[in-house]
């Protein structure tokens, strides 16, 4: 993200090997995200449906395959829920005993019949509504399971009720099994909805990167301050030191340096001047900015990236259609195994004996933990990846990368820092010392904006060396500079142009510039493209986790070749943008699952068309579109935490699923009566109990998902 900056009558010079000249963005292939290029209200809104994806009223039915979110509060259903349920609890006995607690009186099943006539129809409601979407999208499932548990306890129980007083014939009811099931059922769906809420908390960190309050400059130059809501595109914004920028912007007074590193990953401060672009939440550094307002709300850059949180967590993963599926087989098996329960005992035994046993296969089959068992876990992954700055928009790209074979990663950028630093100073004679011969290279340079001439300047700054003032400097057509210091002459050129060898260790890869004083060198500097701290690492651990790193690049052979043996990876170099989509779709075609991990405009096709496409640095429309995993902060090191994480993920919906899904296939038959005849068997209260234990298990081991600290 650096300044376009007009360069100096020499700042095409030639140091070598490398035409500086085409040293740009095509040349190093990575799309260096200048933000003044960047088009926010080029991403389709329209599309993304930002207000559709607001957490507070996000469907979470998409997550679990029960849309039930928006059939009411949970909360407040069960907490009104509650008074009635305790009132029939303490009138009706469970299973015709008696418990201490309890006050039976002269037709107090009539008064149970009544409340749980009420509790029936406003506790059961949302699971009724959730019923209706499920059928009508051809789905039975959970909710429709909750419906039959509860309409054929309470049916039953008012007819049982009814028998008493019209035939004199006692009929145990189920009142206590209808209650409590009905009760545990909002107060499950209460503590559900409570932990997919908290998944939320990522996209609440980001808006608070923005400040509440700006200050906008009126026509007579004085300051109102106002709600950042109320801004408006064109509002004229003063932003003082050290303070977060309110809003996406365009300089039009005063200069500073602006840390963008939270937002894109750009770990320096950048320069900005009037003209310059600023990305809302960024923070000010030392100097007063007056700011443009060019977007704000959905179209601003923090609420995209809120939206694509949003995203990831509204997407159904490979592994949770599966569990949607088992949830469907689910629902058909524990009709099935209710209806040839409710035949069976009816003809070894009589109808109540049949219709507890039925009863209670429906209110276990409810496969409530299942539901829950992908969600929960992916809601987690989301938030934890969220908290180390990596947005996953596709949960699948987790499962995938587990089984992933092969990683291509660009160079430039997403390997290296992008930047050309100064790699070694090297002395020829005892006439100069070290710092001498850096004061003359950082004056040769002084005044050229060229991305090699300003690293040695920044070099000679960070030495706090100051540059020797030359009277007078010339370009040498092909070959560098010269300029005259002190009554001496001195060139910067070349290796080439000096035509003889030198006796240093030139590091892979590295642009190397002689400084010659009388036709003799006395010092050079080698200048090249930092690998970044974590790259290394990146590196084994991809070899640990049996995943084979081919670098493919567009930069020259000698560049690649460098950075490749410090890495001790295969390299490609010269790729453009369809050679790098061709290797991917070979590596694809031989069977093999892909990793792509790139940051500009030139990885886009292969992004997209790998199994698992990896951005580097949030912020251009690239990386939201092409990518399935973005990492905010820049660093590869960031893709050892995403395999870890998409390793712990896959492991938690597993067991999970094994949890949720296992449960109900024992409890089911169980709950049949197959186990009667040596006493064994499951009344519906205690299969309540049971499968709201599952669910609790299930949560817990959700949130029990945790990455290694850094």
């Amino acid at each position: 993200m650096r300044n376009n900056k007009k360069h100096s009558s020499h700042s095409h010079h030639n140091h070598g090997d490398m035409d500086h000249s085409k040293h740009d963005h095509n040349e190093m292939e990575h799309g260096q995200m200048d933000h003044s290029k960047m088009n926010h209200s080029a991403m389709d809104h329209s599309k993304m449906n930002h207000s559709a994806m607001d957490h507070s009223e996000m469907d979470h039915g998409a997550m679990g395959g029960h849309a039930h979110h928006h059939h009411g509060s949970f909360k407040e259903i069960f907490l009104k829920s509650l008074p009635l349920g305790i009132a029939i609890l303490l009138i009706t006995p469970l299973m015709d005993i008696q418990l201490p607690f309890q006050i039976i009186f002269p037709y107090a099943d009539v008064v149970a019949a009544v409340l749980a006539t009420i509790l029936y129809i406003f506790g059961g409601k949302p699971f009724f509504m959730g019923a209706k979407d499920e059928f009508n999208s051809k789905a039975p499932g959970m909710m429709s399971l909750i419906t039959l548990g509860i309409t054929v306890s309470y049916a039953y129980s008012v007819y049982a009720v009814a028998a008493r007083y019209v035939t004199g014939e006692h009929v145990m009811d189920f009142f206590f099994e209808f209650t409590t099931l009905i009760l545990i059922m909002l107060l499950g769906h209460w503590i559900e909805m409570k932990a997919l809420g908290e998944a939320g908390d990522a996209q609440k960190a980001l808006a608070e990167l923005v400040p509440k309050d700006a200050h906008v400059v009126l026509e007579d130059d004085s300051i109102e301050t106002r709600p950042v809501t109320d801004l408006q595109v064109g509002d004229l914004i003063r932003v003082q030191a050290g303070e977060n920028i309110p809003a996406d912007g365009t300089i039009q007074r005063g200069e500073s340096r602006v840390n963008e590193a939270l937002l894109t990953g750009e770990s320096k401060p950048i320069e900005k001047n009037p003209g310059d672009e600023v990305i809302g939440g960024s923070t000010n550094g030392g100097g007063v900015l007056y700011v443009e307002i060019k977007q704000t709300g959905d179209k601003s850059f923090i609420s995209q990236v809120q939206t694509l949180i949003s995203q990831a967590q509204s997407q159904p993963s490979r592994a949770e259609n599966l569990a949607q599926k088992v949830a469907g087989w689910l629902f058909y098996i524990a009709v099935i195994v209710a209806l040839i329960a409710l035949v069976i005992w009816m003809v070894i035994a009589d109808v109540p004996t049949a219709v507890i046993f039925t009863v209670t296969t429906l209110v276990i089959a409810c496969p409530h933990a299942l539901g829950l068992a992908i969600p929960l876990v992916t809601a987690r992954s989301t938030s934890l990846g969220a908290s180390r700055g990596l947005l996953v928009k596709d949960r699948e790209a987790l499962e995938l990368t587990t089984n992933a074979d092969v990683i291509v990663l660009d160079k430039t950028g997403t390997l290296t820092t992008g930047e050309f630093k100064v790699l070694d100073v090297e002395l020829f004679n005892d006439k100069y010392t070290k710092d001498e011969i850096v004061a003359l290279l950082s004056g040769i340079e002084g005044g050229s904006s060229h991305p090699i001439a300003q690293s040695i300047i920044s070099y000679a700054e960070q030495q706090g060396i100051r540059p020797v003032s030359f009277d007078s400097i010339d370009v040498i057509s092909g070959a560098g500079v010269e300029g005259q210091a002190n009554g001496h002459r001195y060139q910067l050129i070349s290796q080439k142009a000096y035509r003889r060898n030198l006796d240093m260790d030139i590091p892979k890869g590295a642009t190397l510039s002689v400084l010659v004083e009388n036709d003799e060198a006395i010092g050079a500097v080698a200048l090249g493209d930092e690998l970044k701290p974590t790259s290394k690492d990146l590196i084994q651990a991809l070899k640990k986790n049996k995943i084979q790193p081919i670098m493919a690049t567009g930069d020259n052979e000698k560049a690649a070749q460098g950075a490749a043996e410090m890495l001790g990876i295969d390299y490609l170099a010269n790729q453009s943008p369809q050679d790098k989509y061709e290797l991917v779709e070979k590596l694809k075609a031989e069977g093999k699952k892909v990793i792509m991990v790139g940051d500009g405009v030139n990885d886009a096709p292969s992004l997209a068309l790998a199994d698992v496409g990896i951005a580097v640095g949030a912020g251009t429309q690239v990386a939201l579109d092409s990518a399935d995993v973005i990492l905010t902060q820049s660093d590869p090191g960031d893709i050892e935490s995403f395999i870890e994480l998409a390793q712990k993920t896959t492991r938690k919906m597993k067991e999970n699923l094994v949890w949720g899904a296992g449960y109900n296939f024992i409890a089911i038959p169980i709950a049949a009566g197959i186990l009667a005849p040596i006493g064994i068997t499951l009344s519906p209260a205690v299969g309540a109990v049971l499968m709201s234990l599952s669910t609790v298990i299930v949560a817990i081991n959700a949130m029990t998902l945790k990455l290694e600290p850094k």
